[in-house]
């Protein structure tokens, strides 16, 4: 195939990239660079000979250039983590940028559009396992303009296939997500925050990327949504002993009540907020300690042959050893 990618500077995009050169396919890579890190994650693509196109998606000129002769596109760019910015800026990013690239990519004839939503769009905790069918209930603007964006793509009238991947906690060799959290246990530094008894169903970002190709070709999934998430429950205790194990590190880690930890994120995002600056605690953070998720991976086992291969203890211990290669732990 050949795959236009967004978001390709981002950690699954920048994960997934290689990995589908390395399955047989062409792939160009159209991102903007805003940090370092994204700069750092654009030399790898450069010098691993994947083709990188330094552009925002508004570049519309640009854009409908590089999407020509391109088989499907795999869209993971988003605003996602601007805890300061205002809900306008994700509806533009989200909704808006995911409308402008679905009659782009329709126009330059593409054969499959891989939209990559998140689990956010499913709010709060729910009770039991969910799925594709499970109500919606977006508690963030991250949330709320990811399932505005979902909807854009199922109303979108082309030819055009697609295929809404709603994707898990994703964790692995690349991600700074979770580098705090193999950093504080390392140290000794970490408390949990809250019982630690949330659920997270993580997936490791090659396995991710496996599930996102095969979206690409996998001709049940058209106009469909699918969940991809690993196999296993994990409480956040079940984390930290799985990360404690793979930096090495055997103290017994304390846990703090969550009240205040919450009602301090919501002065912080009062106050800073508004004035265009990021909260240096905001809810959304407290998520992990916070949110229980669980799912069935029916769906994408019946439509993709999707199977989880990698185990968090094994995938803990891999991004350990990348965390220390690189010079973070």
């Amino acid at each position: 195939m050949r795959i236009f990618l967004t978001g390709g500077s981002g950690f699954i995009g920048s994960r997934l990239a290689p990995l589908a050169i390395e399955s047989g396919h062409a792939v160009t890579v159209v991102t903007p660079i805003n940090t370092p890190a994204e700069q750092a994650r654009c030399d790898a693509l450069s010098k691993a000979g994947i083709k990188l196109v330094i552009a925002p998606l508004e570049d519309f000129e640009v854009i409908t250039r590089e999407l020509q002769g391109q088989d499907v596109v795999i869209h993971l760019a988003a605003a996602q983590h601007e805890a300061q910015a205002p809900e306008s800026h994700f509806h533009r990013v989200n909704v808006d940028g995911t409308r402008s690239l679905l009659d782009l990519a329709s126009k330059a004839g593409v054969r499959r559009f891989v939209h990559g939503s998140t689990i956010g769009v499913y709010g709060s905790a729910a009770a039991g396992s969910l799925d594709e069918q499970s109500p919606l209930a977006p508690d963030n603007p991250y949330g709320r303009t990811k399932a505005a964006a979902e909807l854009v793509v199922r109303q979108f009238e082309s030819p055009m296939e697609w295929a809404i991947v709603r994707i898990s906690e994703t964790y692995g060799p690349g991600d700074m997500r979770l580098l705090k959290l193999f950093k504080g246990i390392r140290k000794g530094r970490y408390l949990t925050v809250g019982n630690g008894e949330n659920i997270h169903q993580l997936i490791y970002v090659d396995d991710l990327s496996r599930g996102l190709l095969a979206a690409c070709t996998a001709p049940a999934v058209n106009k469909q949504t699918v969940v991809l998430a690993g196999s296993e429950k994990l409480t956040t205790n079940d984390m930290v002993k799985s990360v404690s194990a793979a930096v090495d590190q055997n103290r017994t880690f304390i846990h703090a009540p969550m009240w205040p930890f919450v009602a301090a994120a919501f002065v912080f995002e009062s106050t800073f907020s508004p004035l265009g600056l990021k909260p240096p605690l905001h809810r959304r953070r407290l998520d992990f300690f916070r949110k229980s998720f669980f799912f069935s991976n029916a769906k994408a086992q019946e439509l993709l042959g999707f199977t989880p291969q990698v185990g968090f203890a094994q995938g803990a211990r891999k991004t350990a050893q990348w965390y220390q290669a690189n010079g973070y732990l």
